[in-house]
Parts: structure tokens; sequence; C-alpha cells
């Protein structure tokens, strides 16, 4: 597990490849998608986050999206002061403050 910084650019770089990975799909409690991080520019930085989550936690419960949050550093300060601008920030934020945990499936590329 690594140690967050304050700056989500050293901390990407501190994440696994997400090289060959086409996208993530996050699954409820019932088995829905109910999102879908692909791997394309300006979602990336998202996709390596939740595919670390993944491999380090299993799937994505309060405590994987407390070490997600401090992960996305400056990005969760600007997601609680500006709603729906970083939405897969205020999905940790939701469930870190008591919402359902989702199941992270990593879709390889074909």
């Amino acid at each position: 597990m690594i140690q967050p910084t304050s700056v989500f650019k050293d901390n990407l770089a501190q994440l696994p490849s997400i090289d060959g990975i086409e996208r993530i799909d996050l699954v409820d409690l019932k088995g829905d998608v109910v999102a879908t991080i692909e791997n394309k520019p300006g979602k990336q930085g998202s996709l390596a986050v939740y595919h670390y989550l993944c491999q380090t936690f299993g799937s994505l419960d309060a405590n994987a999206a407390e070490h997600g949050l401090a992960v996305f550093a400056e990005h969760t300060a600007d997601a609680r002061n500006r709603p729906g601008a970083h939405p897969n920030v205020d999905r940790l934020l939701e469930i870190a403050g008591g919402g359902d945990p989702l199941r992270i499936d990593v879709i390889p590329t074909a």
C-alpha cells in the first residue's frame, strides 16, 4: 500500500500500470453496473486509482474509499467544494460517508 502525498501527480506515479486495461466497471450489491471508468484521456488517473484500490482492498468499501480520497489528494478538496466536478471522487466520498460498497471489475483489453 502506498503512502499518499498531498499531490495527486506524485501519488499517480506510485500506482501500478493500467496498460492492458480497457475499463473498470463498478457493480452494486444487486449486481448492476452503476459506473464505468474507461481507459481514455481524462479518465486514466481515476482508472489507475480504482485499479490500485481493487488490487489493494479487493472491493470498494469505506476503508478503500478513505484511502482513495487520500490518493486523489488535492482533487478531494476540490470535489468537496464543487460537487459534481469530480464524479469518481464524489463516489468515494459517498462510500466513505456510509454509502453501500461496490465491487470493482477490471476489464482487460481484448
